[in-house]
């Protein structure tokens, strides 16, 4: 895993801690990969965090390409290596062209086919340069998505800088991952 955090053992977790590993496992995403094996060595933040990211990731109202698409703008802010490398095959399978993951991997703007898309690369995008959200913007995203999902995708880009400032601290790295898509 990483030289910053010590090595987790299952067999010695905490009853605290394999709740919390059980609430994970058996959840929607179904492993461990990501920040969980760093939050576990503090039960209490590592439950909440993977109740705000399961929902985050599962039930703020996007669809599951907007919302990989808002997380791979997220890695890429970020130059999170292993959130990019989670989430990148999965923004292709949601639909998120390749064109476009690869100009947010370069930090670069993309050309959007799709105005929700566009539209949720620039609230992510003004949000992370400006630490805040344009009248213009903002109103847009009410207009296409509503006040409640606007909120929930506040929550997921909160969520997955959260993400990545785990993995960026404490040096993880994504489960099988062996390139860096980002330059250290």
């Amino acid at each position: 895993m990483t030289h910053r955090l010590p090595d987790f053992d299952t067999a010695n977790a905490t009853d605290e801690q394999k709740a919390v590993l059980q609430n994970i496992l058996s959840g929607p995403r179904g492993n461990l990969n990501g920040p969980f094996l760093g939050w576990i060595h503090s039960p209490e933040l590592a439950d909440h965090a993977q109740r705000l990211g399961a929902f985050c990731r599962y039930k703020t109202g996007l669809s599951l390409r907007l919302s990989e698409l808002a997380i791979l703008v997220t890695a890429s802010r970020w130059q999170s290596q292993g959130e990019w490398f989670i989430h990148y095959p999965i923004a292709l399978d949601a639909g998120v062209p390749k064109a476009v993951a690869d100009a947010v991997q370069r930090g670069e703007r993309p050309t959007f086919d799709s105005a929700d898309d566009a539209l949720i690369y620039e609230f992510a995008t003004e949000l992370y340069e400006t630490r805040r959200v344009s009248d213009k913007t903002f109103d847009a995203a009410v207009k296409g998505f509503g006040h409640v999902v606007v909120i929930n995708l506040v929550g997921l880009l909160g969520y997955y800088a959260l993400v990545a400032m785990t993995l960026n601290t404490f040096g993880m790295r994504a489960e099988g991952q062996t390139t860096l898509p980002f330059p250290e």
